[in-house]
C-alpha cells in the first residue's frame, strides 16, 4: 500500500478525488458561511474552500476571482446533480455506495498520511545519518560514454565489426542508431552508473577508457554498442544539496515502516 499525500489535478470536469473531499461534510467550520443554495442544500464557505484548493492545487486564498467562480460553477453543478429526484435510487447502488465509501476512505487515509508526515519530521540527525548511508553506497565511479542504439542484434554486431576494422564511432552513430543520442554521435555525456540500466552500466564498468564492447549489449530499449571516453572519480553532493530529497527518503521510511506495523499487528489479530 502505497499513498502519496501530493493530490493531483484531474484534466475532468468533476475530479472524483475532490468530490470524495467534498463529500466529507462534516469537516466544514461551524463559522463557515452559506456561499450558494441548490435546491434546498447549502453549500458553505468551508466546502468551497476545500473543493478550490483541491481543484487549483494552492492555497484557496491564493485563487484568482476566475478560478474562485470557474470552481464555483463545478461544484454548484455537483450539487445540482446530486439533489435531482433520481439522485437517491442511484445513490442506493450498491456500486456507487462502494464508490463512496473508497472515495471517502481514501479521503481519510490521505489525512492521516499528512498528519502521520507532519508529527514524526526528519531530525538532523536522521538526515546525517542517511545521508552517510547513501554516500558510503554511492558508486566510486562516473563515467562517459557513447552507444549506438538498434533493433537488432545482427545489425549490432555488424556495427561491432565495422568498429574492430577502424570505423568512427561518432560516424556510426549518426549514420545508425535509433536512439535520441544518434545525431549527437551517441554522446551520453558524464554519468553514474546508477542513471542507466543495470545492463548497460555493467558492461560499461567492464570497459576500459577508450574500448568499445566487443559484443552487443541488449536492454528494454534494444541493442546497443557501447564506447567507454572516460572515468572519473564520483563527486558525492553536498549534504545541503540533496537534504530536502534525503529528508523525503527518511520521512517515507518512518511512514512505511508505520505501515508495516499496522500489517504486523492486523496479522496477529488474525
Amino acid at each position: 500500500m502505497a499513498i502519496s499525500i501530493r493530490s493531483r489535478r484531474s484534466g475532468t470536469s468533476f475530479a472524483l478525488a475532490a468530490i470524495a473531499a467534498a463529500s466529507l461534510a462534516t469537516l466544514s467550520s461551524a463559522m463557515a458561511e452559506t456561499v450558494v443554495t441548490v435546491n434546498g442544500v447549502d453549500i458553505d464557505s468551508a466546502m468551497v474552500s476545500m473543493y478550490l484548493q483541491s481543484r487549483i492545487q494552492k492555497p484557496a486564498d491564493q485563487a484568482t476571482p476566475a478560478e474562485r467562480d470557474a470552481v464555483l460553477q463545478e461544484l454548484t453543478d455537483i450539487y445540482l446533480l446530486t439533489t435531482q429526484p433520481s439522485a437517491k435510487a442511484i445513490g442506493d447502488d450498491p456500486r456507487i455506495k462502494a464508490q463512496i465509501e473508497l472515495q471517502t476512505r481514501a479521503a481519510i487515509a490521505q489525512a492521516i498520511a499528512a498528519d502521520f508526515f507532519a508529527k514524526n519530521p526528519a531530525t538532523d540527525e536522521e538526515i546525517l545519518a542517511e545521508y552517510e548511508v547513501q554516500m558510503k553506497n554511492a558508486p566510486s565511479l562516473q563515467f562517459k560514454a557513447r552507444h549506438i542504439l538498434v533493433e537488432t542484434q545482427a545489425t549490432a554486431s555488424e556495427l561491432v565489426a565495422k568498429l574492430d576494422d577502424g570505423a568512427d564511432f561518432e560516424e556510426l552513430a549518426k549514420e545508425n542508431s535509433t536512439g535520441p543520442t544518434g545525431p549527437n554521435g551517441g554522446d551520453l555525456g558524464w554519468f553514474s552508473p546508477e542513471q542507466m540500466v543495470k545492463p548497460f552500466s555493467d558492461a560499461v564498468a567492464a570497459l576500459a577508457d577508450g574500448a568499445h564492447t566487443s559484443e552487443p549489449v541488449q536492454t528494454q530499449f534494444g541493442w546497443h554498442v557501447i564506447l567507454r571516453e572516460g572515468s572519473r572519480e564520483n563527486q558525492p553532493p553536498t549534504l545541503e544539496s540533496v537534504r530536502d530529497v534525503i529528508k523525503q527518503r527518511v520521512e517515507q521510511g518512518k511512514f512505511q515502516g508505520y505501515l508495516e506495523q499496522l500489517r504486523a499487528d492486523f496479522a496477529d489479530k488474525g
